[in-house]
């Protein structure tokens, strides 16, 4: 018997084949996009370095949502339920700060032992997995510099703690297969007035030099730059800017990292790739969701998420960018946060793959910018969730937001038991 979801299937292989495009061609490109899920959401950006957790350096979760993870073998609980609910490949972002150990690690001295709890249950769940050296909430970045550091022997301890989270990175590429996006993120910069802006981006620029001197295997690891417009307690000079990140990986030949809440409210990074891709090797994209600035809100099927999703598309960037996801919210279900935020960046892509884009593009070169529109609005209407319920059902994730009941059925039975 023709199930309901099978009959909006056919029909909408149908509709999408009338405007030109193959829908099992989308989804079998949808199956080469993997999403790099965070490990941050589920316990506020705590990690298991230091039992009170204290951020720092400009990273703020909020709220007070029971049942957060307490620890790494929580913390894969969690991350477990939330990727069942999510089909297609998925990989996981790690900080340094979610080592294990039995004794406490200082964060230059982190080995890929450390680790080897992670690697294995990424085996098991067929993830690759990415990495973050963790230069915030320590004793010294608690006056807002690290790599940027006046002091030579506190810059030295970053520049170590990103030399050793190198290692780890590229263990885990080793390991996995797969090579490890290490993205570096730094809160250096000044809450007031600045006298001298050039000379910590002097230092910075040395110490990113020297740490990521030694050549790693380029299928093991790849290095990216993070910039940011400013943060809790640098709101007046960032040392990492746009600026300077922009010049630094194009004349280094990084990877750089845009993170959508990382610039001014008006400012989106969808218009920045196709530029940025003419500099770089590749992109890596933090897509979160600013309220007003980076306040890293779940993200939403909303236009930015969707034109994102679009310029990756539609200019075949499959294997130059990089899909991650920022973002932190403890006033909701932790587990449900991932599980939407995720969604939502999978449904953008499907919805970028089923576009008839090279219909549009002619249309434009023939200058012929009346049916660019028309279409362009008209296809927004196409049945493309029917395409999406099939993917889900495919993968054996639930369709809609049934998987809801799935977590509300582990919040009673697990999260409701943590302290």
């Amino acid at each position: 018997m023709t199930t309901s979801l099978e009959t909006a299937w056919e029909l909408a292989k149908q509709r999408f084949a009338a405007v030109g495009v193959d829908v099992e061609a989308a989804l079998q490109q949808l199956d080469r996009l993997p999403v790099s899920m965070h490990c941050w959401q589920g316990d506020d950006v705590a990690g298991f370095e230091n039992p009170e957790g204290a951020l720092s350096g400009g990273i703020q979760a909020t709220g007070n949502y029971p049942g957060k993870a307490r620890n790494a073998a929580e913390l894969r609980s969690d991350l477990e339920r939330a990727l069942s609910l999510i089909p297609g490949p998925k990989r996981l972002n790690l900080h340094a700060i979610y080592l294990e150990s039995e004794q406490p690690v200082a964060r230059d001295k982190i080995k890929p032992e450390h680790f080897k709890n992670w690697v294995e249950w990424a085996k098991t769940n067929k993830l690759g997995l990415d990495f973050n050296p963790s230069c915030f909430s320590h004793p010294l970045s608690a006056d807002g510099f690290t790599l940027s550091h006046a002091n030579d022997e506190i810059r030295q301890f970053w520049i170590d703690h990103v030399k050793a989270s190198r290692k780890v990175s590229a263990y885990f590429g080793e390991q996995l297969g797969t090579p490890s996006v290490m993205n570096i993120w730094i809160p250096d910069g000044m809450k007031d007035i600045t006298v001298d802006r050039l000379a910590p981006r002097q230092r910075l620029v040395a110490a990113l030099d020297e740490a990521m001197s030694e050549k790693l295997n380029p299928q093991h690891h790849i290095d990216a730059v993070e910039s940011k417009l400013f943060g809790i307690g640098a709101e007046s000079y960032t040392v990492g800017s746009n600026e300077f990140y922009f010049g630094y990986a194009t004349s280094r030949q990084t990877a750089l990292c845009l993170d959508a809440g990382h610039f001014h409210p008006t400012e989106v990074i969808s218009d920045k790739i196709s530029s940025a891709m003419l500099y770089v090797p590749r992109l890596l994209l933090h897509v979160s969701r600013p309220v007003r600035w980076d306040s890293d809100h779940v993200v939403l099927l909303d236009d930015e998420t969707q034109a994102i999703a679009s310029e990756i598309i539609r200019h075949d960037l499959f294997d130059r960018v990089h899909i991650g996801l920022d973002f932190f919210d403890a006033s909701i279900n932790r587990i449900a946060a991932w599980v939407i935020g995720t969604r939502n960046m999978k449904k953008a892509l499907l919805r970028a793959l089923l576009e008839p884009t090279e219909t549009l593009r002619q249309l434009e070169l023939e200058g012929d910018y009346t049916a660019r529109l028309a279409l362009l609005e008209e296809q927004k209407s196409l049945p493309w969730a029917a395409v999406w319920e099939m993917y889900c059902q495919r993968n054996d994730t639930p369709v809609d937001a049934q998987w809801l009941k799935t977590v509300r059925t582990y919040e009673k039975d697990v999260l409701s038991q943590r302290a």
